[in-house]
């Protein structure tokens, strides 16, 4: 019976992972780069380390264009509406954009409604993770397409959906939690 719960999952698992992008830049498997950066959390700014929250359990990592937008508005209303279903399955959800701090601040309280943080990324995160917009137009330089990524507690990325519509992101990463904690068992 648990030889067939493990491969049922691993089938769950490997559906899940042929759904993510091509574009993507790190793969499933991959490590994913530690980062220090500032987030807010209900208004409030802070510090936040991805190897930090990855002790608290899996983390999921999405990254978005730009707050205050309809597309991102709408993804981190969803977010937010399955906070606490995430959090049943032991995840950590962590917005991320190119946008200041200080503007994240008020998406956090207002858009996110203090359910989980978001934070800031730079350069180098952007470059680490792959996700720099791709774009002629000079006012979306510098800032992140639509990827989302769960990690495992060990740092690996276990699921990546990267497209610029924001439908499925919310559903999908949900899934791969939840597959991840049916794993464990």
């Amino acid at each position: 019976m648990r030889i067939a719960r493990t491969l049922g999952m691993a089938a769950v698992l490997s559906g899940l992972m042929m759904t993510a992008s091509a574009q993507a830049a790190l793969p499933v498997g991959a490590k994913a780069p530690d980062f220090e950066t500032r987030g807010a959390l209900g208004g409030k700014v802070f510090t936040l380390k991805l190897s930090q929250e990855l002790k608290k359990g899996p983390v999921v990592l999405y990254f978005f264009p730009a707050a205050f937008t309809p597309g991102c508005t709408a993804e981190t209303k969803e977010f937010a509406d399955m906070s606490d279903e995430f959090k049943k399955h032991g995840a950590t959800v962590i917005g991320m954009s190119a946008d200041p701090v200080d503007k994240l601040a008020q998406f956090s309280t207002e858009v996110c409604r203090s359910k989980f943080a978001v934070a800031s990324a730079g350069p180098k995160v952007i470059s680490g993770y792959d996700v720099a917009l791709k774009s002629d137009n000079p006012a979306f330089a510098g800032k992140t397409d639509r990827t989302s990524y769960v990690i495992s507690q060990t740092g690996r990325v276990v699921y990546v959906h990267s497209a610029m519509g924001y439908q499925e992101h919310v559903k999908n990463t949900l899934a791969a939690v939840k597959s991840l904690e049916t794993a464990k068992k």
